[in-house]
């Protein structure tokens, strides 16, 4: 029985094991590659769906509704304050299509997108031209910003990517002016939840609200597969999109059976 253990290659711990190292390789990997070669103009979101019951119905324009489910996070998370008039940063910004949404539906006076990513970050300037709207590549633990500068950080689905989260909330606190507001969603499987909590319990922000999400993000991921599949189809070679396919799946899988935690939070800097 002990060898049967030893070698069982469907143990539970092992498959979680292998899922997260899949999202590991596809956020240092696949992300850049297929920004630089294959990634067409509409991609413009990578973040995982999101929708409420009865809908959000959020009012869109005709180019932004094929990216509702994605939009929808975006807004849940940003929305928790008013913005209009503010100075926003958002950390890991991907393609950009958040960046657009919130700058053009929200109305903040400012927003900088940040990413590692360099190909992203080109990708970015080219696809989304608005007013008041720039795009900077650099490291979320070591933002490249004066002390008081943001009255508003946003991060959206970026901060498992990073070594050391805890480095990356003491970041987000110095670039906030007091009283600047760090609206943030992620997810974490179970057995890292207790560590996720203690590093957003002892960063410098004060929590002024928390909700569990899965329900709402396992919703959007299911409204929005028919898409996701149509985009890996179009914009990847074959030996790419498993790769991809395999981390959905990994995702809406633990997710409906309990083993990740996504939750949307809103903190304070006093």
């Amino acid at each position: 029985m002990a060898i049967k253990e030893r070698i069982n290659p469907f143990d539970k711990t092992l498959r979680n094991e292998i899922g997260e190292k899949a999202i590991k390789l596809t956020n240092k990997y696949l992300y850049p590659f297929v920004t630089g070669r294959f990634a067409p103009e509409d991609v413009v979101f990578l973040n995982y769906g999101y929708e409420e019951d009865p809908p959000l119905g959020l009012p869109l324009e005709a180019d932004d509704e094929p990216n509702r489910e994605c939009i929808n996070l975006y807004h849940r998370t940003a929305a928790q304050v008013d913005l209009e008039g503010k100075g926003v940063l958002e950390v890991g910004c991907g393609h950009g299509g958040g960046a657009s949404y919130v700058k053009r539906y929200l109305r903040p006076a400012s927003y900088a997108g940040l990413d590692l990513n360099p190909a992203g970050i080109d990708f970015c300037r080219r696809r989304h031209l608005v007013e008041g709207l720039d795009f900077v590549q650099g490291d979320a633990e070591d933002l490249p910003f004066p002390d008081e500068s943001f009255d508003a950080v946003l991060n959206v689905e970026s901060s498992h990517c990073y070594p050391h989260f805890s480095t990356f909330l003491t970041e987000v606190a110095r670039v906030l002016r007091p009283g600047g507001h760090f609206l943030y969603t992620d997810c974490r499987v179970t057995r890292s939840v207790v560590e996720w909590e203690d590093d957003l319990a002892n960063a410098p922000l004060r929590m002024l609200s928390c909700a569990d999400i899965e329900p709402q993000i396992a919703r959007g991921m299911k409204a929005g597969r028919a898409g996701t599949e149509a985009v890996l189809s179009r914009t990847m070679p074959a030996y790419l999109r498993g790769l991809a396919r395999m981390q959905a799946e990994w995702g809406q899988k633990t997710l409906t059976k309990g083993n990740l935690a996504y939750r949307v939070y809103c903190f304070q800097k006093d």
